[in-house]
């Protein structure tokens, strides 16, 4: 029997960078799918504050050399790779100068929201998945962890609904509590359009440009949710609409949330 593909693309994962308790899970859950004998594979964004000495990133050339284009900027995709510790697994870490290069995350050092996390999120969606495409590597699920990563249902579902490295995935989304309390640039909705399947009617749903949206928009898309239970009005009302997803509700409390989120992998495979 051929063994499934997970592949995981996450803002963040302990040990490189933990931010709230989702790094927990996305360390934990590929983890415990690679036991059980499914291929994973992981991305997320190289910031600056991850230590590649201490890590050990070194970069894959063959991956590199890609250029991301967003609104007309190209912008040089740089692909480093590190061995997950306590794993026999590979986390993949998309760099870019612009964007990943400065010591912070999404605040400055005066608590400032970057004026550029659209650009960056859009980089990193966009080139996650050009990233797989490269690879050739055909998931059946992909699980997408944290508001950074809440285009990537919207993509699949538009621009790439038609590439046959995508055609049979499922999009496992988490819908988590509110991250930043800023709105995003004005320009946001105009530039997340990266090609012409992407109309009016799917941006509506980010027109907002604050994180509210972005988890609505993320959940619109997928196929399926994990969802917390400290969830922003808007949202929590949002997501009992949903009669036809598949949903898993975690609490903040949850005493084994992997092995749950692992269930759920099945439970999606086997409707």
């Amino acid at each position: 029997m051929e063994k499934k593909k997970v592949l995981i693309i996450t803002q963040e994962m302990d040990p490189y960078l933990a931010i709230t308790g989702a790094a927990k899970i996305a360390n934990g859950v590929p983890k415990q799918m690679f036991e059980s004998g499914m291929e994973i594979r992981v991305l997320m964004p190289k910031f600056g504050t991850i230590n590649e000495r201490r890590h050990r990133l070194h970069e894959v050339v063959r991956l590199s050399g890609m250029n991301i284009i967003i609104h007309d900027e190209d912008y040089p995709l740089v692909i480093k790779v590190a061995s997950l510790p306590g794993a026999r697994l590979q986390v993949y870490f998309l760099d870019n100068e612009d964007f990943f290069k400065r010591k912070m995350v999404f605040h400055d050092e005066n608590n400032n929201f970057f004026e550029d996390n659209s650009d960056r999120m859009i980089f990193f969606c966009k080139g996650a998945l050009e990233t797989v495409r490269k690879f050739g590597w055909p998931p059946d699920i992909i699980h997408c962890f944290g508001w950074m990563t809440s285009l990537i249902p919207l993509y699949l579902k538009t621009t790439y609904k038609d590439d046959p490295v995508f055609a049979n995935a499922k999009v496992v989304f988490n819908v988590f509590e509110n991250e930043f309390k800023e709105k995003l640039k004005s320009d946001f909705t105009t530039k997340l359009a990266i090609s012409d399947d992407i109309q009016k009617k799917h941006i509506e749903f980010f027109k907002n440009a604050d994180n509210t949206s972005l988890l609505i928009g993320g959940a619109e898309f997928a196929d399926a949710l994990v969802v917390g239970d400290k969830l922003d009005t808007k949202v929590k009302s949002y997501v009992k609409k949903f009669k036809n997803k598949a949903v898993l509700k975690l609490s903040s409390d949850e005493e084994d949330p992997v092995m749950r989120v692992s269930e759920f992998y099945r439970n999606i495979w086997a409707n």
